[in-house]
């Protein structure tokens, strides 16, 4: 092994490591310990040192597990600059002697599991197997291989990908490490400024995962009101800053592409169709280019870090707090001229989880992953504190209305209190639209053109009148929408109507 170079850990990694080892010391050699810390925190450079003291205190191999190739590479070249030899078993590796020239092997997952499988690797003499990225479980079918060798899984987030595979059935135990906000305020970690945006997420589907259906993503967020409302985010919060732009599905992914791009955006797309080529050239494009968009899939959630990205945009929902962290995590890092980096939500995913850099109880949802999951804020309850702000742009179609608010809960709970049926508040309310579009319109044409403007306030207080009489359903505010327009023509007819009489 070559002699090593002298790297110098942080206070509360050195203090993650000496628990870490206490355990590897203290625990039966099939002991499989599970060590958490965010993104950006240096998973990788602890376990690298770990590696090093342990090849040079117990004098047993060790393997360190990935789950893709751009890893493999990342993980060699930062065990190497900690002085620690190692191979890297690749698809070229089709056996592994029993000597002694490397101490430390790093493998993918699959290649692993093949050579295993074909019985052209002996790992019988691995004392500790690392498991990077822990969560994601493919790395579960190569456990039975390593039943005397002391486990560490590493991750960012100890919750499963698969929420029927949960990560206390597979570790003895887990180690907390900093936590995110405590790394903001040492100077670690950049801090993050959050703006959200309101989307109805009403039409999406929960597919076998446990997260939401790419089909049903992709029929909401390539539509044309989503795509302006991701442009009107990019302007507002992102301009000319590096971007990166997050989608569920290659086709949404692609939809961005032309919405920026007939923009007058310059903008790339990267997914995994593309080869490893195109990748390499779209991402140093990406790199040097200091107002660049990328927009992708989850392909860039791990194995990718760019410091330099400006804005991260959540361009989709999900269900899954590993991958809202993952996403957010490319940009966290912090450099000389970069102590900030925005995040756009646009799929209601900070109202579900909470801010990135709130406390987490890492410990009650590694044990009880059922009762986290299980207690989630539904979309209904999200979309429930929605409350709509007119446009700018179209409240200057109404400028000669002063009035163009209206509080549901309020006229409902005064209509209750005087025996009136609730039906009366919709009535109200059809009469103020109603009266707002014949002041700014100069015959009822225009103002039936202009009722059309009206839709998302018509929706936002069908809502919250649903809400109030406890008839949520889509079906019923359905219904409701499409009574509500035809009595607010109507209603338009009989204001012009009254003031040619």
């Amino acid at each position: 092994m070559q002699e090593a170079v002298e790297k110098r850990l942080y206070d509360y990694q050195e203090k993650d490591l000496k628990n870490i080892f206490e355990h590897i010391e203290n625990s039966p050699s099939d002991y499989n310990l599970l060590y958490q810390l965010p993104t950006g925190g240096g998973k990788t450079v602890v376990f690298s040192e770990i590696v090093k003291r342990y090849i040079e205190k117990v004098g047993k191999k060790v393997i360190v597990l990935t789950h893709r190739i751009e890893l493999c590479k990342q993980t060699s070249d930062m065990l190497e600059e900690f002085g620690v030899r190692n191979k890297v078993i690749n698809s070229e590796v089709k056996e592994l002697s029993n000597d002694n020239d490397y101490m430390c092997f790093v493998a993918m997952v699959e290649t692993l599991n093949n050579r295993l499988t074909e019985e052209k690797i002996d790992v019988s003499n691995i004392g500790l197997t690392i498991i990077d990225e822990a969560h994601y479980n493919s790395f579960t079918k190569l456990f039975s291989y390593f039943k005397e060798s002391f486990l560490l899984g590493v991750t960012a987030t100890p919750l499963s990908s698969n929420i029927k595979l949960p990560m206390n059935k597979n570790y003895d135990e887990l180690v907390v490490g900093e936590s995110i906000s405590s790394l903001i305020e040492k100077g670690f970690l950049a801090k993050a400024n959050t703006y959200t945006y309101d989307v109805a997420l009403g039409q999406l589907q929960v597919g076998m995962t446990g997260d939401y259906t790419v089909k049903s993503s992709e029929d909401l967020y390539t539509n044309m009101s989503m795509q302006n409302k991701l442009i009107q985010a990019y302007e507002e919060k992102c301009k000319g800053r590096k971007t990166l732009i997050f989608n569920n599905g290659i086709n949404t992914s692609w939809f961005v592409y032309t919405t920026f791009k007939q923009a007058g955006y310059e903008i790339k797309h990267l997914d995994n169709t593309h080869s490893k080529q195109e990748r390499n050239e779209i991402l140093k494009w990406f790199r040097e280019k200091p107002d660049a968009i990328l927009t992708s899939v989850s392909i860039l959630t791990t194995g990718f870090d760019e410091p330099t990205v400006e804005n991260i945009i959540l361009n989709r929902a999900t269900k899954s707090l590993t991958l809202y962290f993952q996403m957010i995590g490319r940009g966290s890092r912090k450099l000389p001229n970069k102590d900030e980096f925005n995040i756009i939500d646009l799929g209601n995913n900070v109202a579900r989880f909470g801010p990135w850099e709130s406390p987490v109880d890492w410990q009650l949802i590694f044990k009880n992953p059922d009762y986290f999951l299980e207690n989630l804020v539904t979309d209904e309850e999200i979309e429930s504190y929605f409350r709509y702000e007119m446009p700018d742009e179209v409240r200057a179609m109404f400028k000669n209305s002063d009035d163009i608010d209206f509080d549901v809960r309020y006229h409902y709970n005064k209509a209750v209190d005087n025996g009136e049926k609730s039906i009366k508040v919709l009535e109200k309310s059809i009469d103020q639209h109603a009266r707002m579009c014949a002041e700014n319109s100069e015959d009822v044409f225009d103002a039936r053109i202009l009722a059309r403007e009206l839709k998302d306030d018509i929706q936002d207080r069908i809502k919250e009148y649903s809400t109030c009489i406890i008839n949520n359903t889509k079906n019923y505010r359905k219904w409701l929408f499409e009574d509500y327009n035809r009595k607010l023509r109507a209603r338009i007819n009989e204001y012009f109507r009254d003031d040619e009489e």
